[in-house]
């Protein structure tokens, strides 16, 4: 107890115990490893998305979502090849179409020529015709048919086609029906073209 009551052992017990505490104090405020800037120690994030947790109904969700869209590239696909077939058939339509126009055009224009090349041969024969006694005619007329007989009496006038009508009812009564048969049909029939009618004058 002496010994504890000394005022030198005191002051230097005491200085011991002070520095042990400020040491103490100052060791509990130095950082740990890894709190380095105050920052705590944490548990290490581990490598890899936040997601890679299983999610049976993530996973269907993103697998129907995988499948439609594998099918709509598939829809695409096909409404393109169906766009390339649409534009080829629509191409060989518009060749047909030119083709048939063109085939119309021709045949318009060999119908056209045909019907010039008639009516200068049916000018020709009616001039013909007019030329020959009434009843030379009428014996060419009994081996052609009454439309033919019409087509040329149309190229000639009343007082040309009169004589020949007259022979041909002097042949009985079968020739004289039908010489009235072809001035009916005479009469019905539309008057000859206009360039016919040049050519005839």
């Amino acid at each position: 107890m002496n010994f504890l009551l000394n005022p030198w052992i005191g002051s230097v017990l005491g200085a011991v115990l002070y520095c042990a505490g400020l040491a103490g104090a100052w060791m509990q405020k130095l950082p740990k490893p890894g709190e380095e800037h105050g920052i705590s120690h944490v548990e290490p994030i581990p490598a890899g998305p936040s997601w890679t947790f299983q999610n049976p109904e993530i996973d269907a969700l993103v697998q129907e979502l995988r499948d439609e869209k594998q099918a709509l590239a598939k829809r695409k696909a096909e409404l393109e090849e169906l766009a390339v077939r649409l534009s080829a058939e629509r191409n060989e339509l518009l060749q047909t179409t030119q083709a048939v126009h063109q085939l119309q055009v021709n045949f318009d224009q060999s119908i056209t020529r045909i019907q010039d090349e008639e009516t200068a041969n049916l000018a020709k024969m009616a001039k013909t015709y007019v030329a020959m006694a009434p009843e030379n005619v009428v014996k060419i007329f009994k081996e052609l048919d009454d439309v033919t007989v019409v087509k040329v009496l149309r190229f000639m006038k009343e007082k040309e086609a009169a004589p020949i009508l007259d022979q041909m009812a002097r042949q009985g009564e079968p020739e004289a029906k039908r010489a009235a048969g072809l001035a009916e049909k005479l009469r019905l029939t539309v008057n000859p073209p206009p360039a016919a009618k040049a050519k005839k004058q």
